[in-house]
């Protein structure tokens, strides 16, 4: 029975990592169909998101199954809470994949990124893209120094969605109410993208540690060592 048991928790790890390998191919064609307005890449993001949607749906059953027949503590306990906290995050993921894509087909055949900020979005959906195969390879290995990448990652998205804010709100901005929509939504998905993944990370070292960190300055002190910053 312990064999079956541990058997389970290898299954519940390889189950997130499929999902967010699922979600890594998601998040590129998303951001890829934004910059190119390629509409039928974009169809793809969206039919798919069902995939997903249904991979998360058969992990948390699974997890439930073995909290309910195993009744796990200490470490194996953190295995399956983890688990059910992480798979909710890798599907929203997936949805903003598809909040991305639906943005382009709905400007179809327009471009959905107005004009000024291309290279900024293409920025982004670069950083995205970086920031789902980090966290595929963080929850393969649970290898921490990962989650520190994950955090620089966050921060330049952070720089980036700033970026666009001003652009927008500046006064040489012409473009249309419907392209400061676009420009607004699509650059808070890009970088909520990000957010999910740095709150996977926290699960992740608590998973490694026990520890549980309320904020991204605890999750450098236990990657690097040392005391946290003071307020």
């Amino acid at each position: 029975m312990r064999e079956v048991f541990h058997q389970s928790l290898e299954d519940v790890q390889s189950r997130l990592v499929e999902i967010s390998e699922l979600v890594i191919v998601a998040i590129d064609k998303a951001t890829r169909a934004f910059s190119t307005s390629d509409v039928g890449l974009a169809e793809e993001v969206i039919e798919e998101d069902q995939v997903i949607d249904d991979k998360a749906i058969a992990l948390d059953e699974l997890a439930i199954q073995i909290l309910a027949r195993q009744q796990p503590v200490a470490r194996d306990l953190r295995i399956v809470v983890a688990a059910l906290r992480v798979s909710a995050s890798l599907e929203r993921m997936g949805d903003i994949a598809e909040h991305i894509a639906q943005l382009t087909r709905m400007r179809f055949p327009e471009r959905a990124i107005p004009k000024g900020l291309k290279n900024t979005f293409t920025q982004m959906g670069e950083l995205d893209v970086e920031v789902a195969r980090t966290l595929t390879e963080l929850l393969r290995t649970e290898d921490l120094s990962l989650v520190e990448t994950l955090r620089n990652l966050d921060d330049q998205l952070d720089d980036r969605h700033l970026a666009v804010f001003e652009k927008v709100l500046s006064d040489n901005w012409q473009g249309e109410a419907a392209a400061t929509v676009d420009a607004t939504l699509a650059s808070r998905y890009l970088e909520r993208f990000a957010d999910h993944a740095v709150s996977v990370a926290k699960k992740v070292a608590y998973l490694a540690t026990g520890d549980w960190t309320p904020d991204t300055d605890a999750i450098a002190v236990i990657v690097g060592g040392g005391e946290p910053p003071l307020d």
